[in-house]
């Protein structure tokens, strides 16, 4: 398997991996989310998409599916950066979510009513400061989002021959 194939692929798990903790972090362990959490779920699971579909596209011999598809991860991986820094900085501090760019985003596409298991907004942003091993959780995705980022500039950069 190419490198970038193995990229991609890994980049998708990592990604989708991300979503399946918090879930587990939210149903299990009672860490419910913020406006900025389930927007941050939405971008993990656009770089799972964008990976899978660009590899099986790729299969049909459009290899320069995986090179749009490296630039398309960069893009909403640092979307995630922006994102998760911002809950960190500022939406944290804050007494409520409502009205920020998350919480409009996820009420007005309906994703929240439609899947609230995933997306629903169950914290304000204040209350869902939580720590993992001493870190709090945007910080974390914040690292993941800028490791996704760089995956998506080597994708990009080193496509399949």
């Amino acid at each position: 398997m190419h490198v970038s194939r193995r990229l991609l692929h890994s980049m998708a798990w990592l990604a989708t991996l991300a979503v399946v903790f918090a879930l587990i972090s939210q149903h299990f362990f009672d860490m419910q989310p913020c406006a900025w959490c389930v927007f941050q779920r939405l971008l993990f699971l656009l770089v799972s998409l964008v990976c899978w579909v660009s590899l099986a596209v790729s299969r049909r011999g459009l290899f320069w599916v995986q090179r749009l598809a490296g630039a398309l991860v960069a893009i909403t991986a640092i979307g995630g950066v922006i994102s998760a820094a911002y809950q960190y900085k500022i939406a944290s501090n804050l007494f409520s979510c409502d009205l920020t760019f998350a919480d409009r985003f996820m009420v007005e596409s309906r994703l929240d009513a439609t899947l609230p298991w995933l997306f629903g907004i169950f914290a304000t942003c204040a209350d869902a400061r939580v720590n993992l091993l001493g870190i709090e959780y945007a910080l974390w995705a914040l690292a993941l989002f800028a490791l996704l980022a760089l995956g998506g500039l080597w994708a990009m950069f080193r496509p399949a021959r």
